[in-house]
C-alpha cells in the first residue's frame, strides 16, 4: 500500500486496535490463482510478534484449498469518504476521498476441528457473548453440525500497514471545515468518518 508519511500509522498498538474494530475483512491469496473472500476476523495480539489472526470460511469456499502454508493480506477498512473542495480555504482545489485502512499480511495454517470450535466461539464472545451462555440458541448439537460445513485457520502475521488520510497535510481550519461538512451529510459513512476525525483531533 502506498502511504506518505503524514498519513502512515505508525504505532502497532493503533494498527492491531484498528483490526479489532474494524475485523470484517477482505482475505487475499493468490496461490494458483486471485482469490478473495469477505470474513469477520478476531485478532489474537498475544500471539506471535505482530498477532495471529483466526477466521473460518465456508468449506464450499474453494479458497481454503490453496491456502495451507500461504502468504495471504488480509484488507481492512474503516470509515471513508468524499470530500468537496467547496470545503478548502485555500483554492482552487480539487475533490479527494479520505479513508482509513489496514493491510495485513501473514502465513495461513488450518486449524483441526477442535482449534476451528474455538475460532468460532472466540467470534461468538466477541459480538454477543450471550449466546455461549443461552445454549438453547446455539446447541452444541448445531454447533458441532456446522463443523463438517467451515474450514478455519490461523494466520500468524509477518507485516501490518496502516494508513488514515484524513487531511492531516491541511490546514487545522481546513480540517475543522472537513469535519463540518462532513457532519452536515445524511450518509452514514460521512458521519462516522466526521466522528473519527473529531476523535482524533481532541
Amino acid at each position: 500500500m502506498f502511504i506518505p508519511n503524514v498519513f502512515k500509522m505508525k504505532s502497532l498498538t493503533n494498527k492491531q486496535k484498528f483490526i479489532d474494530d474494524y475485523g470484517f475483512g477482505v482475505m487475499v491469496s493468490s496461490n494458483g490463482h486471485l482469490s478473495a473472500t469477505h470474513l469477520p476476523f478476531i485478532l489474537d495480539v498475544n500471539e506471535g510478534e505482530q498477532g495471529s489472526l483466526y477466521a473460518h470460511c465456508a468449506r464450499a469456499n474453494p479458497h481454503w484449498k490453496n491456502l495451507e502454508n500461504d502468504t495471504v493480506l488480509v484488507i481492512f477498512t474503516g470509515p471513508h469518504g468524499y470530500i468537496s473542495p467547496s470545503w478548502y480555504i485555500k483554492r482552487p482545489a480539487v475533490p479527494t476521498w479520505n479513508y482509513t485502512a489496514v493491510h495485513a499480511y501473514g502465513r495461513v495454517t488450518l486449524l483441526n476441528s477442535q482449534e476451528t470450535l474455538d475460532a468460532v466461539d472466540q467470534l461468538t464472545a466477541k459480538y454477543e457473548p450471550k449466546l455461549l451462555i443461552e445454549k438453547h440458541i446455539v446447541t452444541d448439537q448445531i454447533k458441532h453440525k456446522l463443523l463438517a460445513a467451515i474450514v478455519g485457520f490461523k494466520i500468524e502475521l509477518t507485516s501490518i500497514e496502516g494508513k488514515l488520510k484524513l487531511g492531516q497535510n491541511k490546514s487545522e481550519a481546513e480540517q475543522v471545515n472537513i469535519i463540518n461538512g462532513l457532519s452536515a451529510s445524511s450518509q452514514f459513512e460521512d458521519l462516522a468518518l466526521a466522528k473519527y476525525m473529531q476523535a482524533r483531533q481532541s
